[in-house]
């Protein structure tokens, strides 16, 4: 098994991919009103309408309506990207803070609701294979 997707149900596609392209910088590769894929090394971040999941997905996911999964992304320093995301991001729910574990993260919503969390690893050394953030 290898986990490839996350995919994110909105009302709204363009704003949800122009939001998670300003705090990225990850380009769209694949795109209409209805789907968009932003491509990692690690895995795909799709954005899909509410109405294709109604009409393929029979209703089984609601946009908005999910405040139980964070969206997790590594960066090399979380205080310069607080800094940057002053102008994408209105509210945070957790300015930067060194965890108990010494990982570096801060939280914040994307414009549907949906928490992201930014973090560095204690040891920089470790790149991706961090787990806890």
């Amino acid at each position: 098994m290898r986990f490839t997707y996350v995919r994110i149900v909105t009302k709204d596609v363009p704003r949800l991919v122009s939001f998670y392209h300003d705090i990225t910088g990850i380009d769209p590769v694949v795109g209409s009103d209805d789907y968009v894929e932003l491509r990692t090394n690690a895995g795909t971040l799709a954005i899909c309408s509410q109405r294709s999941v109604d009409l393929h997905g029979a209703h089984a996911a609601v946009a908005e309506n999910n405040r139980t999964a964070i969206i997790e992304f590594q960066v090399d320093d979380v205080d310069l990207e607080r800094s940057r995301l002053d102008h994408f991001v209105s509210e945070f729910a957790l300015e930067p803070i060194t965890q108990p574990w010494g990982n570096r993260s801060m939280l914040f919503r994307d414009p549907d609701g949906k928490l992201i969390n930014f973090f560095a690893p204690a040891n920089r050394s470790n790149s991706l294979a961090t787990t806890r953030t």
